[in-house]
């Protein structure tokens, strides 16, 4: 479930870019500023960061424990 709504809050977050780029090349003055979508996805970014630190938290969803792991190569 939490998978879910971090999957739908990016796809919110890449329509609102997607809103505020044809503002800016329609150049459109009337209606809401080019901001104002910026805006939102820099707020529903923090939104998914905060949702995923408090899903590891919680347990909702796991962590990799060991992302870098080196192993030695020798040559014979």
């Amino acid at each position: 479930m939490i998978k879910i709504i971090i999957v739908l809050l990016l796809l919110f977050i890449l329509f609102n870019l997607f809103r505020a780029l044809f503002i800016m090349v329609s150049g459109k003055t009337q209606g809401r500023p080019m901001s104002h979508f910026l805006g939102r996805r820099v707020l529903f970014s923090v939104v998914v960061l905060i949702v995923v630190i408090a899903a590891l938290k919680l347990g909702f969803i796991s962590g990799n424990n060991a992302p870098l792991i080196f192993t030695a190569h020798t040559q014979i």
